[in-house]
């Protein structure tokens, strides 16, 4: 990994770019399968499963019995970890519920909001490399908790044509029954526009590589809603001299081993720091096993030394990390001071990981800078906030003259008789 030494600012526009084509070069492929999979449904879903997951199958659901083997087939110390996960999670979500709102704006003028669950919404949970049974507790448990009514679910195939049975387990485990071994842009599609066999959905949740994430937000084009660009993982650690190397490089390598574009920046002000934890770096990734795609991820990555830790702290709101490690003794600063980031771990006993598994915040983030405008996903990303209004005849003699005048400026004439005729009335 390079060092780079107090980089100018006006350098920092090439060091906070990502390791990820341009939405240019994949745009056309995701609205070519769109239009396929708008078209000829399942028949379409099907041909680019087998061209792109190598499964030639008519079959997409999950059946009961196949998720009745995978329960087995899980070891019950997994589930019992699985199960405390879920816990926590469910904890720290249903803490996040929010009451009515109720409040009269003026005499007999009274204003209210509810939330309502989204009815239908699809989870995608990425497969591939490494098949995300964590991503189903951090999409499925808020759902549930939210009040949505149907929940489906789609995830690639291996290379057999099945699915993890972690995924199966868990999906399971959290009350969801309709199951597609369905992955990639043909996922999206179908979740989008509905097929013969997977329903159409209101909003779409879940992280995935950089055609996913393209085809979610062209998603966005035909009134599906989704819950964020969430595309390859990225890390930021800021750290100094009391931090400790070999966790922080542990830390670094976590994210860098989910796959060649994903990214990891170590920021600190001290040198000497940075060279121990790129030693660390090469001595922990020797024994990784997925080691080739966490070297490609480190080549994409960054060891950036800043002396002034405001200076730090600037550079890391430019780039706007998904997640975001504190170990400083700066630690007031940073905390106080970050604006831009999905997730925010703090002290050299808090791993990014904890938050990826078990502690009970949520793991699907805003990437590739979206965190300076997208929160992570949460209780209210599965809910609507509805506004409810009841006005007396006393709140209409007291708001309408304010109607009336406001409508007639903007010459509207029926918005304002809406209003005068009920006053003649009164």
């Amino acid at each position: 990994m390079q060092i780079i030494k107090n980089p100018d600012r006006n350098s920092w526009s090439e060091l906070i770019k990502r390791p990820t084509q341009s939405v240019d070069s994949i745009e056309e492929t995701v609205v070519q399968i769109f239009d396929d999979v708008r078209r000829n449904g399942d028949v379409a879903v099907q041909k680019y499963t087998a061209l792109f997951d190598g499964i030639n199958s008519k079959v997409m659901a999950i059946t009961e019995s196949e998720m009745s083997d995978a329960s087995k087939a899980v070891p019950q110390e997994l589930k019992e970890a699985i199960q405390m996960a879920k816990q926590n999670i469910e904890t720290f979500h249903t803490a996040q519920k929010t009451d009515k709102i109720e409040v009269e704006t003026m005499p007999g003028v009274n204003c209210w909001q509810e939330k309502r669950p989204i009815e239908k919404i699809g989870l995608y949970i990425p497969g591939g490399t490494a098949p995300l049974f964590s991503t189903v507790l951090m999409l499925a448990v808020p759902a549930q908790i939210a009040g949505c009514k149907e929940i489906i679910l789609c995830t690639p195939p291996n290379k057999n044509g099945a699915i993890a049975n972690e995924i199966l387990y868990t999906a399971q485990l959290c009350g969801v029954t309709k199951i597609y071994k369905v992955g990639g842009i043909q996922a999206i599609a179908a979740l989008t526009f509905g097929t013969e066999t997977i329903s159409q959905v209101y909003k779409v949740f879940g992280p995935g590589n950089q055609f996913v994430t393209v085809a979610k937000q062209l998603a966005t084009k035909y009134g599906v809603a989704i819950d964020m660009p969430a595309g390859p993982s990225e890390l930021l650690v800021v750290a100094d001299d009391s931090a400790n190397a070999a966790y922080v490089a542990s830390d670094l390598l976590s994210q860098a081993e989910h796959g060649a574009d994903s990214q990891v920046i170590l920021v600190s002000n001290s040198e000497l720091f940075l060279t121990n934890v790129e030693t660390e770096i090469s001595k922990q990734m020797a024994l990784l096993p997925r080691k080739s795609m966490a070297q490609k991820a480190i080549d994409n990555s960054k060891l950036i030394l800043i002396s002034d830790a405001q200076e730090a702290l600037d550079f890391i709101n430019a780039y706007g990390p998904e997640h975001f490690i504190v170990c400083s003794q700066n630690e007031a600063l940073f905390l106080e001071g970050i604006s831009n980031a999905g997730s925010v771990f703090v002290g050299n006993y808090t791993p990014e990981s904890a938050g990826d598994y078990a502690s009970g915040t949520n793991h699907t983030l805003p990437t590739n800078g979206y965190s300076k405008a997208y929160s992570g996903v949460n209780l209210d990303s599965f809910s609507k906030s509805m506004t409810f209004q009841k006005i007396t005849k006393e709140g209409l003699q007291n708001i309408g003259k304010t109607i009336e005048l406001m409508a007639e400026a903007e010459g509207l004439q029926a918005h304002k008789n809406a209003v005068t005729i009920r006053l003649n009335d009164l």
